[in-house]
């Protein structure tokens, strides 16, 4: 019998699956991981998150294996020559706001000793349980990614308002978005505790 998951993991990608069994909503503390899910999450505004995980393989190779200490001295001419590369989503402003926010990225880590605790100091070290039956109750922004978008802009990030801001925090585990009928509903919320 075939898993039930999540509506929106339904397709036939398997890379959509794979993600949706083994990633999506996963408590993450590594700093880079999560730098890698920010850029991620910016770059799919206006886009499917299925068009940037087939380009995630792009991404991890132009931008260094999403490390931000290397990403931050990126010149524009490296910048200008990742705009070329087609294995990634060719937007400017996109492209350019990886640096910028890799730059910003170290502002926090050195403020806080790493990101994850200025991240997950929002909730106090918690995931949020969320008890959705369907993926149209989930909703697009919440005021906790309202309060994180905005502290976010403050401290010079870019392509961080508050629906990116959301899916940033399902991605990395802060909220257990798995519908309650998914078989990853019940394993998240072990996985929290």
């Amino acid at each position: 019998m075939e898993k039930k998951r999540c509506e929106w993991a339904n397709g036939k990608n398997p890379e959509m699956v794979r993600y949706h069994d083994n990633e999506w909503g996963v408590p993450a503390f590594d700093d880079r991981v999560l730098f890698e899910f920010l850029v991620l999450e910016g770059a799919q505004a206006g886009l499917s998150w299925e068009t940037i995980l087939n380009k995630r393989k792009g991404y991890r190779k132009v931008f260094s294996g999403f490390s931000p200490e290397k990403i931050a001295k990126f010149s524009n001419a490296k910048l200008d020559s990742i705009l070329g590369v087609p294995d990634i989503v060719r937007n400017r402003a996109k492209v350019y706001s990886v640096r910028v926010n890799a730059r910003a990225f170290l502002r926090v880590q050195k403020e806080y000793g790493s990101f994850s605790k200025y991240f997950w100091n929002f909730t106090r070290g918690k995931a949020l349980q969320h008890s959705f039956r369907s993926s149209k109750e989930i909703p697009s922004e919440t005021p906790l990614s309202q309060e994180i978008s905005k502290d976010l802009k403050i401290r010079g990030f870019t392509f961080v308002g508050p629906t990116i801001c959301y899916a940033f925090m399902q991605a990395v585990g802060m909220v257990n978005d798995h519908e309650t009928g998914c078989f990853r509903y019940t394993q998240a919320r072990e996985e929290r505790k």
